[in-house]
């Protein structure tokens, strides 16, 4: 179909029709520091959804309010679904909170701390704790080896 006849307000009603921010199915666990992420969050989007209702805006741009109702649902759920999980294992081992330095076959040390969902961010050195490389972790201690992507590596800090 021609451009020609298309209506400008089709391309922004599809705009507004956004799906929900998919919610994981499993616990919704935080650290301190991804509870107060959340918080900021949820503050910005109901500053997005106050600005979009403001004036005029709904209707000069049904996408701003489409985008900021949507994360105003998403991160409100987010925040009442919170387990705020403070320290790490007491007995020492790997598990949510902690941060895991392990060595690769090829002599390679990585390091990343386990956190929740939210506040997960790989290439920062954060991984979910439902993540394949937490789960591999997971109740490890300092000297174990651990199975990742078919190779062995080896826990060599846990802090």
């Amino acid at each position: 179909m021609s451009v020609a006849f298309t209506k400008e307000s089709d391309a922004e009603s599809v705009a507004a029709d956004l799906p929900d921010r998919p919610v994981p199915a499993h616990a919704n666990l935080v650290t301190a520091a991804g509870l107060a992420a959340i918080d900021a969050e949820l503050a910005a989007a109901r500053a997005a959804y106050a600005e979009a209702q403001a004036g005029d805006a709904i209707s000069a741009d049904r996408s701003a309010m489409a985008r900021a109702t949507r994360d105003l649902r998403y991160w409100s759920s987010r925040r009442a679904s919170a387990q705020l999980v403070e320290g790490r294992p007491a007995d020492g081992s790997a598990g949510f909170g902690s941060v895991i330095t392990f060595e690769r076959e090829d002599g390679r040390r990585q390091t990343y701390a386990i956190v929740g969902d939210d506040e997960a961010d790989p290439h920062g050195g954060s991984v979910s704790y439902v993540s394949p490389l937490a789960r591999a972790m997971t109740g490890k201690q300092v000297g174990e080896m651990a199975t990742l992507a078919g190779a062995d590596v080896e826990i060599v800090a846990i802090a």
